[in-house]
């Protein structure tokens, strides 16, 4: 296993980030290798860790759920078995596409898709306020999206 990525490496990344259903013949062709080398180093990078997984972006409007909130969620007493307990419950929310631990005056930050105000507003009461931890939930209402990417700044990173 390697710790690091070479130009190369970092130049085939970025176009998975951008379309992981390309040709292996494709990827080559844009990083300036041939098929073989690149589909190697695209397996390495996949056995090191690198790439984890491959996934479709849907289109969350044609599907409906282009209701989008954040909500910073405080707890009554966050102590290590309460943060365990909310953690693992959002863990199986489906609406709950994030979940992240923050700091400050909130325990956590959860990124929450629905259809519209009426089932979130239901997902709120039932699914989050039901958990007997909750003290605060402040809900931030997506109004438009100004940037949603799920590439990384790869360029902020030293190649070796």
């Amino acid at each position: 296993m390697t710790n690091f990525i070479d130009e190369i490496d970092a130049k085939i990344l970025q176009q998975l980030q951008q379309d992981a259903s390309m040709s292996v013949a494709d990827i080559a062709a844009k990083v300036g290798l041939s098929s073989s080398p690149c589909w190697r180093r695209i397996k390495r990078l996949e056995e090191d860790g690198f790439i984890l997984r491959n996934v479709t972006i849907l289109n969350r409007q044609k599907l409906g759920l282009g209701f989008e909130v954040y909500v910073a969620v405080k707890l009554e007493r966050p102590t290590r078995a309460n943060l365990r307990i909310f953690e693992k419950a959002v863990s199986i929310l489906p609406e709950v596409i994030e979940c992240a631990t923050v700091t400050g005056a909130v325990d956590y930050v959860l990124r929450i898709v629905t259809t519209d105000m009426h089932t979130y507003d239901d997902f709120l009461r039932d699914k989050i306020l039901s958990l007997e931890l909750v003290q605060t939930a402040l809900s931030r209402i997506v109004i438009r999206s100004v940037k949603d990417t799920t590439s990384l700044p790869l360029g902020l990173i030293t190649p070796k």
